[in-house]
C-alpha cells in the first residue's frame, strides 16, 4: 500500500481519531498531507475540529458522571486534575479555551472541568470555540512546515517518508516524555 493510497483511504478518519484522544502530531502530518495535495486542508480542519470537540465532550461528561472513580484508577491523573483545578479558579473561561495548547493538561482539563461546577452548556460552547481554533491554527502549521519545506527541498517527493517519520518520531518521543513526567508527578503527589 502507497503513502497516497493510505492517505485515500484512512486520511480523515485518522485525523478524527487522532485528535479525539490527543493529536497534535496527527494533526500536523495531516496538514503537511495537504500540504502535498493528498487531503484537502478544509477536511482537516473538519476532521481535526470533530474529533477534538468529542473527545473533550465526552472527557467533560466522564468526569462529570465517573470522576473520583476515576481518579483512583489512574494513578497520575490526581495531580494534573488538581492543576487544571488550580488554572480553573483563576481563568476559567480563557482554560475553556486555550487548555488544547497546553502541555500536560490536554486531556485531563475537560476531566477536571466536568468534576467543577462548570455547566454542561458552557462548556459545550467554549470547547467549540477552542477546538475550531486548536484545528485550524495547528493544521495550519503543518500545511505551512510542508510549504516551507517545499521551497527549502528541491525534490520533497522522495523524502515525505522520512518527513512523516520524523515528524512521528518527534511526536511519540514527545508523549513518551509526558508520560513519564505525569508518572513521576503522580508519585510524587502520593508522596505527600
Amino acid at each position: 500500500m502507497t503513502l497516497e493510497h493510505f492517505i485515500d483511504q484512512f486520511g480523515y478518519i485518522a485525523v478524527l481519531i487522532g485528535t479525539f484522544f490527543e493529536g497534535e502530531t496527527v494533526l500536523v502530518l495531516a496538514g503537511f498531507a495537504a500540504s502535498r495535495a493528498y487531503m484537502a486542508l478544509s477536511g482537516v480542519m473538519v476532521a481535526a475540529f470533530a474529533g477534538s470537540f468529542l473527545g473533550d465532550q465526552f472527557f467533560f461528561y466522564l468526569g462529570r458522571a465517573h470522576g473520583r472513580k476515576i481518579l483512583h484508577r489512574f494513578p497520575s491523573w490526581p495531580a494534573r486534575v488538581e492543576r487544571a483545578q488550580e488554572l480553573l479558579n483563576r481563568f476559567q473561561t480563557p482554560l475553556m479555551i486555550g487548555f488544547r495548547f497546553m502541555l500536560g493538561l490536554r486531556t485531563v482539563t475537560p476531566f477536571a472541568l466536568g468534576l467543577s461546577s462548570v455547566s454542561a452548556k458552557r462548556f459545550f460552547f467554549f470547547n467549540a470555540i477552542g477546538a475550531c481554533l486548536w484545528a485550524i491554527l495547528i493544521s495550519s502549521g503543518g500545511y505551512l512546515f510542508g510549504q516551507a519545506l517545499e521551497f527549502f527541498m528541491e525534490d520533497l517527493k522522495h523524502h515525505e517518508v522520512q518527513i512523516i517519520g520524523g515528524v512521528a518520531f518527534a511526536g511519540i518521543a514527545l508523549w513518551l516524555l509526558k508520560f513519564l513526567r505525569s508518572r513521576r508527578a503522580a508519585r510524587e503527589h502520593k508522596l505527600r
